[in-house]
């Protein structure tokens, strides 16, 4: 508001008069009001809806926390899952390639100029499914194309890196004694079966006692208990050497174009050969072609011929692990 003037004092007398100058009243007028400033949107939003935001602010805070500390919980309780062994010096990284739903890292950890590759687990015992079990020797034959394996059986599994270290360096000239002696060797699987009621054809058709005594078996109108006895017999003992004749000649096949072989229980009343191979890297070509001509001479048997693995029928390093709890 402006100050209000004093009246001016009178001039001395003279013929004309000023009338003094009334003084200035003041300016009742006020200033304009400025503008309203608009209110944010939050100013103006309910109480409730402030309060919602504020506590949906606080509970993602909350949840990334909370993911954070299971995070950090979960490196810190996982364990080391263990594939095989192998020879190296530096250390490897072979991808996101291992166990569970969302595949692990697999890398290495080394002892010397040895490595165990590994990725982590969680602190579960793995159980043998089916895709457990693909998964663990899916990473064992994708090291094996430029590395020779230990493989180590399924479900082994350590507390730490040092735990592995340690196994490394306690049997380390075990190791590399049999990392040596495994250099570019696989390992090939060779399954026989047969038809047995077309086996038992034949061999009634070439047998000529077993012939005449079904016959008296079809023939005979009173019991044939006995008859029957006997033809089983002879019928399982031929079974058992026809078996073991074919078994051996198919060993002896492919004796010179493998360095080892093992013969394994058959599995059910149609297998009649259950065997691994260990062959050289340099006669792989060689081997395949002998299990093709062998297979084709025995027309009657039927080939399942697998490979190359790792040495699994072919190492047996006994180690004494500590179980991971």
């Amino acid at each position: 508001m402006a100050k209000t003037q004093k009246k001016a004092k009178p001039v001395a007398k003279s013929r004309t008069r000023t009338k003094p100058r009334p003084a200035a009243k003041p300016d009742g007028r006020r200033k304009p009001a400025a503008p309203p400033v608009p209110a944010s949107p939050r100013a103006t939003a309910p109480a409730h809806v402030r309060r919602g935001k504020l506590e949906g602010a606080r509970l993602a805070q909350r949840t990334k926390a909370t993911r954070a500390e299971s995070s950090s919980a979960d490196e810190k309780s996982a364990l080391k899952y263990v594939y095989c062994v192998i020879k190296s010096e530096r250390p490897l990284s072979f991808g996101a390639i291992g166990m569970g739903l969302d595949p692990a890292e697999v890398h290495t950890v080394h002892y010397r100029d040895i490595a165990a590759v590994v990725s982590k687990t969680p602190m579960v015992v793995q159980d043998p499914t089916r895709d457990n079990v693909l998964a663990h020797q899916r990473v064992n034959e994708i090291v094996m194309q430029q590395h020779t394996v230990i493989p180590m059986s399924f479900g082994t599994v350590f507390k730490t890196a040092d735990d592995i270290t340690e196994l490394l360096r306690s049997a380390y000239e075990a190791f590399t004694d049999v990392l040596n002696k495994m250099q570019d060797k696989f390992e090939f699987g060779l399954k026989v079966l047969w038809d047995r009621d077309q086996i038992i054809r034949e061999i009634e058709d070439e047998d000529e006692d077993i012939r005449r005594l079904k016959g008296e078996i079809s023939s005979q109108k009173g019991s044939t208990y006995f008859a029957r006895m006997q033809y089983g017999r002879l019928i399982d003992s031929a079974l058992q050497a026809r078996s073991e004749r074919y078994v051996m000649e198919i060993f002896e096949g492919l004796r010179d174009v493998s360095v080892a072989s093992r013969s394994n229980k058959p599995i059910g009343d149609r297998m009649i050969m259950n065997a691994a191979f260990l062959v050289a890297r340099s006669l792989e070509q060689s081997f395949d072609t002998r299990v093709k001509a062998i297979g084709q001479r025995y027309e009657m048997l039927t080939f399942k011929y697998t490979g190359p693995w790792p040495p699994y029928n072919f190492v047996n390093i006994r180690l004494k692990l500590e179980r991971a709890h």
